[in-house]
Order: C-alpha cells, then structure tokens, then sequence
C-alpha cells in the first residue's frame, strides 16, 4: 500500500477521536459552560447534522480545486474548529467550534475514499478504503479512550488542542505524501448529480444509513444497557467501548480484504449477521460474557460493511464518484442519527434498555433485503451497467 494512504489515515485517526472523545467528556464540559447534559448533547447531535450538510456542501465548493489541495483545505478546517473548541469561552461558540470541525468530516472521508482508491490498482481499491478507515477504527481503540482520560485528569480543553495538534500532523502528510493529481477533467456539479440517477447509488447508500444505523441503535445506548441490565460498574463502560472498537478494527480489515473479491457476498454476509448478532444481543445484555462477545461481534459486523458500502458506491457512480462519495459519508451520520433517535423512542416508550437491540436487529435485516433487490436489478439489467445508468462515462483509474 502506498504511503500516502497514511496520510490519509492519519487524518481519520484525528477525525475520529474528535467525533467520538466528546461522549466520554460531556459532563466536564456541561459543568464548564453550566449547561444540563442534554444540552452539552447538542455537541453531538451538531457535529452529525453537520457531517451530513458538509459533505456534499464542501464537495461541490471544492469542485473546482485539485484533490490534494482540497483534502488539505479539509484538514485547516479540522484543525480550526477544534482550537475554536479548546478555547470557546462560551457554550455557544464550543457549538461552533463542533459544526466547524464536523464540515470537514464527510468531505475528507468521502473525497479521501476517492483519493485512496485511485492510489491502488483495481482488484485493491476496497483494501485501500479500508487502509484509510483504518484510522477511525484505531481511534477507538487509542484515541477516544485517551482523549478521555486526559480530557478527565487535565481539563477537556487540552485534549481537543491534541487533537488540533493530529489534524496538523494529518495536514503535513498529505502535503509530503498524497501525490499532486490534476483536477479531474470535466468535473463540475452537473455532472457529479448525474451519478444519483443511477438507482443502485441511491440504494446502495441506503444500506448504509440502515445497515450502519443498526449499529448505532445499540451503540448508542451501551452505557445503560451495561450498567442496568449487564451488571457492568460505570468505569467498566470505557473499556467495554474500547472493545467495540478493536470489533470495528477487525471488522474494518476483513471487509477490505474480502469485499475485493466478492463484494455483493460479503455484504449478505455483514448485514445478515448482523441482523442476528442485535437480535440475540437482547438476550446476551443479561450476561457479562456473553454482552462483552456481542458488543466485539456488533463492532466487527457493522464496520465490516463500510469499506464494501463504500466502494460499492464508487463502483456505481462512474465518472462522478466524489460527490456520492461524500454524501455516502453523510449517511452513514444520518443512519447513526435516525437509529438514535428510534432507540430513544422505544427506550422512552417502556420496552427496556435492550429494546434498542431489536431496532438495531429490523434495520440490518432492512438493509439486506435492499442488498438482495440490488443485486437482483444488477442481473436483470447486466448490459446498462454502473455508467449507463448514470448517463456517465466511465472514469478511467489513475495509477501512481
């Protein structure tokens, strides 16, 4: 693999401990700004909303920039929002300083997808992905529980002015290592909006808010889940994440390898298994062995499904992948959002702090079945493939 794509994935490794660290230090920061925790919440409802504008907003304005140019844009914007977030002296601009940084999310990652997959040869674009989504999964498992002990031990302000410090880091990687591509001839927003006339684009990033929103219907609620039901103490809730997050690692490298060689397969596989690993989560939450192997399973299985989603999208938006790139990114915050909200509802309604687990279990098996008609319009149309569809021409690779 080249080593531009680590670049890239340190980058990710910035974006997501900054995504992720601020669950962990909410309290701190509620009691800073002397706001309640739902309202500190709005932290983390601000940063998603903010990757799903972002992603295609940025896109379409960096339409007009060479790729490296504007994967660095990207990363002075990260790092921009989270000094504005290490020094906001009100709640107010802390909620700025998160919008801000969140811009940059689904751009980079979304844009960052192309980048790696143009950097490797055909049969290597999903393993390239995944290289680069390396960084997020890594980061919950270093990042985000380090952020959090020293956003504890030494003030919060301190760890988003470290991880300020990574976004630089990133930012010198690319300029050193992402070769310098021209602008891709022909590119403008008519023609990337051709990409989401093709009917498979638009399913394949509903599997992704489904199929990764299931994920997050019990992520989301792990805390009380473990504590109240599970019999977990509170301090055990970190490493129990951390847990999630080697399942996310794991997850990560076996989609990359597999997904390269049978893509379609490999997310029956994903998304079936993960439709009964939730399903029997409402069982196994009652014993502490058995949650800690579901919630590793559920990390493995969701995050197993990104890197095949992803170039599943790229492979269908011939000659305009960027900006189904970004927005595929911005589903993946939208189904973390919609799952929250359904587990919230169903929590609210009396049915449990497991009941989550079930929403989570109907929207993977959702994005199966939507995998399954995918495939089934692929072979009922074999001769207007990806590009036809679209109405585009076909992109043609650039090797470095």
């Amino acid at each position: 693999m080249p080593l531009a794509l680590l670049a890239l994935a340190i980058g990710a490794f910035g974006i997501g401990t900054t995504e992720f660290v601020i669950m962990g230090l909410l309290p701190d920061i509620a009691a800073t700004y002397d706001v309640s925790i739902p309202t500190a919440g709005l932290l983390v409802t601000g940063y998603a909303l903010g990757v799903v504008v972002g992603a295609p907003l940025l896109t379409v304005l960096g339409n007009k920039v060479s790729r490296k140019r504007m994967l660095m844009l990207l990363m002075g914007l990260f790092v921009l929002g989270n000094i504005l977030s290490a020094l906001a002296p009100s709640f107010g601009m802390m909620l700025t300083g998160r919008v801000i940084t969140s811009l940059a999310h689904g751009s980079f990652f979304g844009l960052g997808s192309v980048v790696a997959a143009d950097l490797v040869a055909p049969d290597k674009k999903a393993g390239a992905i995944a290289t680069m989504f390396t960084g997020l999964t890594v980061a919950n498992i270093v990042g985000v529980p380090l952020g959090t002990f020293v956003g504890q031990a030494v003030g919060w302000r301190t760890t988003f002015a470290i991880v300020a410090a990574l976004g630089v880091i990133g930012l010198l990687g690319i300029l050193k290592l992402v070769p310098a591509t021209p602008r891709p001839e022909g590119a403008h927003l008519r023609r990337e909006l051709t990409a989401f006339r093709n009917p498979q684009v638009l399913l394949a990033m509903a599997m992704t808010v489904l199929g990764f929103g299931g994920v997050f219907a019990a992520i989301t609620y792990i805390a009380p889940m473990m504590t109240h039901v599970a019999g977990y103490s509170d301090g055990s809730v970190t490493w129990l994440l951390v847990l999630f997050g080697i399942g996310m690692f794991l997850g990560n490298l076996l989609g990359g390898r597999y997904a390269d060689r049978a893509l379609m397969p490999m997310l029956y596989v994903t998304l079936g298994g993960l439709a009964v690993v939730l399903a029997l989560f409402t069982v196994f939450a009652h014993d502490k062995i058995l949650a800690a192997l579901a919630i590793l399973l559920v990390g493995a299985l969701g995050f197993a499904t990104v890197p095949p989603l992803q170039k599943r999208v790229l492979d269908q938006a011939h000659g305009a992948p960027t900006l189904a790139s970004a927005v595929n990114i911005g589903a993946f915050n939208l189904g973390n959002a919609l799952a929250a909200w359904l587990g919230g509802l169903v929590i609210s309604a009396g049915f449990g702090y497991t009941s989550p687990n079930w929403v989570g279990a109907v929207l993977a098996a959702a994005a199966l079945g939507l995998a399954l008609w995918s495939a089934a319009l692929e072979r009922r149309a074999p001769a207007a493939g990806p590009a036809a569809a679209g109405d585009v021409p076909a992109r043609t690779p650039v090797h470095h």
